[in-house]
């Protein structure tokens, strides 16, 4: 029973998220989550949690799920750089391509509306969008990037990303969202203190 339990809460979980992904926090009432997730209100409280906490949880069940797919992307960029970093984008293009959640991305969507947030959910986006520059910082490190230069990129490297997430939902094109990809990696591989030549996008 106690199997079964769990992939039902797993399950209520991912449909939360989409709601919420779909919506925004303030635009998604009780009713609204209700309705996703197949939860009357009070098994929602005693089971997820209330609207803060079952953000919040959304919010880290979306950053773990994408965050390791970003890290399994990064792990070659010592020996592949350009191919890591592409690969980093295509974790978000791949979503962005999936008919089966909502455009854009969750953190990114939170991370604007963290004036009207509370602070502990304003606080795990900004976490987490930091947490986007470190492991870009880290990938670009091991290529032997010179510090200033890690920085540098690891900072417009994880702000093109969250764009793409942006653009996406504003509906830009997918061919469009390739060249702005394209063009952070022919920047990136100016820097490379090793002369690299530019991988092709994947297929």
């Amino acid at each position: 029973m106690a199997g079964k339990k769990q992939f039902d809460v797993d399950t209520a979980l991912d449909a939360a998220m989409v709601r919420f992904w779909r919506a925004g926090y303030a635009d998604t009432s009780l009713d609204d989550l209700s309705r996703a997730t197949g939860l009357n209100r009070s098994s929602i409280y005693s089971s997820l949690g209330d609207k803060d906490t079952l953000y919040l949880r959304c919010l880290d069940r979306y950053t773990t799920r994408y965050g390791g797919r970003y890290d399994q992307a990064l792990s070659a960029a010592s020996e592949e750089p350009l191919r890591a970093v592409r690969a980093f984008f295509e974790v978000t293009l791949a979503r962005i391509a999936d008919p089966d959640v909502p455009d854009g991305c969750l953190v990114a969507q939170t991370a604007m509306a963290v004036p009207v947030l509370n602070p502990a959910i304003a606080a795990r986006a900004i976490e987490a969008l930091a947490m986007q520059r470190t492991r870009l910082r880290t990938a670009l490190t091991a290529a032997d990037l010179a510090d200033p230069d890690a920085d540098a990129f690891a900072v417009h490297l994880a702000a093109v990303n969250q764009s793409l997430a942006v653009m996406s939902r504003a509906g830009t094109s997918s061919r469009q969202l390739h060249t702005i990809v394209d063009i952070s990696i022919s920047a990136l591989a100016h820097a490379l203190p090793t002369p690299t030549p530019i991988p092709a996008p994947n297929p």
